[in-house]
């Protein structure tokens, strides 16, 4: 992993666009600003204490807060429309087609990667060194951050 560059993604709070930019460890993560490429709103980056040794992830750059969960790097309406055509196609296949997804996507479950993302602001980091340090999703937890503002300070239920 110390050969891949960290990227961040964040989603733009107005359009709900998408940025991205590289993860740098706390030396060169400078920027105090990214600009919206479709709106042109200035979103806030605060790098101090967000980049630890190494670039390992402390808290998010975007809203400051330390409570992230990780899954796998696939894109969710894409499982959904190849689920639906399989479906679809399941009526003159038998339900061949729905074993096929299902071979195809255990097989995209051993190969693809795992991303880590901001329950408060859905901000993706991509190949950061502490992936594997952060828990799976937690809907309860999602639920009290989201629309509570719960603070869990990066510690789990």
């Amino acid at each position: 992993m110390k050969n891949k560059i960290a990227f961040m993604q964040i989603t733009c709070p107005h359009c709900k666009s998408s940025v991205e930019l590289p993860f740098t460890d706390k030396d060169t993560g400078t920027a105090k600003s990214v600009s919206c490429p479709i709106c042109l709103h200035d979103i806030s980056l605060f790098w101090k204490d967000a980049v630890g040794d190494e670039g390992k992830l402390i808290s998010c750059p975007c809203c400051q807060r330390k409570d992230f969960y990780r899954q796998k790097d696939f894109n969710r309406k894409l499982g959904v429309i190849l689920f639906i055509i399989a479906a679809i196609l399941s009526i003159w296949t038998y339900g061949m087609s729905l074993v096929v997804l299902y071979l195809v996507d255990l097989f995209l479950f051993s190969r693809l990667g795992e991303i880590v993302i901001c329950y408060q602001c859905d901000t993706i980091f991509r190949d950061i060194s502490n992936t594997r340090s952060f828990e799976l999703f937690n809907h309860e937890m999602h639920d009290r951050i989201v629309y509570s503002g719960h603070n869990f300070h990066g510690k789990g239920i």
